[in-house]
Order: C-alpha cells, then structure tokens, then sequence
C-alpha cells in the first residue's frame, strides 16, 4: 500500500500512530505497508511545517519508534490510558 492508496481515515490512523511514543515504524509497516520513510513523507504533506518539524524532533533518536533500539521486544502499542481506537487492521487481544 502506498500513501496514494490510503483512505483519509487511514492517513489519520496512521499520523495517530506515528505521534504514539510506543507505537513502532515496525508496527505502521505492519498494518499499513509504510515504510518508516513513506511515514515521514506522509506526515511532512499532511502536517503543518511547523508542527512537521516539532514531530521529527520528537521521534529521531527515540529509541522506542525503532524495534533494534528498543530495550524490550515484546510490549503493547498503545498505553491503556489512552482512549479505545476500533480502526486498527490488526484485531486486539
């Protein structure tokens, strides 16, 4: 799937997941077929320019967006705070 094949809703979910700290590119590939560059794209032609850059700062670097760097393997996507999203391709435990 590419940027161009996705829905709006789709796009949405996916600029949702790329802001979640946990929420690995790993995962976005594995639900969308985004890889971590076309995720970048994504958010750069769907975001303010301003908010663009405040996001990237936020996520390179950041160990836990990346599966290699993270210091645990298995963990959930999402923290049981937030609020229930039913969007997910992948179907919950």
């Amino acid at each position: 799937m590419t940027e161009q094949t996705l829905t709006d809703l789709e796009k949405d979910r996916v600029i949702e997941m790329a802001w979640e700290d946990r929420t690995t590119f790993d995962a976005i590939l594995l639900q969308f077929g985004l890889k971590e560059q076309e995720v970048i794209d994504l958010m750069r032609n769907e975001m303010k320019p301003k908010s663009f850059i405040m996001w990237r700062k936020r996520v390179q670097g950041r160990k836990t967006k990346h599966e290699k760097l993270r210091g645990f393997k298995e963990g959930r996507f999402k923290c049981t705070m937030q609020r229930q999203i039913n969007n997910n391709k992948i179907s919950k435990r």
